[in-house]
């Protein structure tokens, strides 16, 4: 499976581990919120554990287990699918998650720069159509944004003072 993370298209280094299968001994797994929940207590110190949720699941249940996971990956099952974006953004605006924040399933070319805006910084893809764009070297790139959100921001001249709360 490919990874497009940090601008470029890569391989991806973590294990999905399925729920009725062995832990290895050491390296980065990936295991159900479900499995996590259950063995979190458990796991050896030479795993280093990330967890894959589905949209359903409620970002406040993770809160206390967040500085353990490095990565947190969030399915798309669908692309009309939207509570994603909103658990990214939970994530990095509340409750200053800092691990890698994955976006897999159906994931397309023109939603990546919408994701990366709600806190995603890697994108499993599978979609051929985006895999050709990246691999041809196409990025999505949008300079100017109209509403704020995560990272900066490009004053478009508009009334900037009211997108934002003044500092007091």
């Amino acid at each position: 499976m490919l990874l497009f993370k940090n601008n470029a298209l890569q391989a991806d280094e973590w294990q999905k581990i399925a729920d009725d299968e062995s832990l290895p001994t050491s390296g980065k797994v990936l295991l159900s919120e479900a499995r996590w929940q259950a063995e979190k207590d458990h796991l050896p110190a030479s795993l280093t554990p990330g967890i894959k949720i589905e949209p359903k699941a409620s970002v406040k249940e993770l809160l206390l287990d967040l500085p353990r996971l490095i990565l947190i990956s969030v399915d798309f099952p669908k692309f009309t699918d939207g509570r994603g974006y909103s658990m990214a953004r939970e994530l990095r605006s509340y409750y200053g998650y800092q691990g890698e924040l994955r976006a897999t399933g159906e994931i397309f070319y023109d939603q990546l720069q919408l994701l990366a805006r709600c806190g995603f910084d890697a994108f499993e893809i599978t979609d051929p159509a985006t895999l050709k764009l990246l691999e041809a070297g196409k990025r999505p790139d949008l300079g100017t944004f109209y509403q704020p959100a995560l990272g900066t921001e490009t004053a478009v001249g508009t009334r900037p003072w009211a997108r934002r709360a003044r500092a007091s």
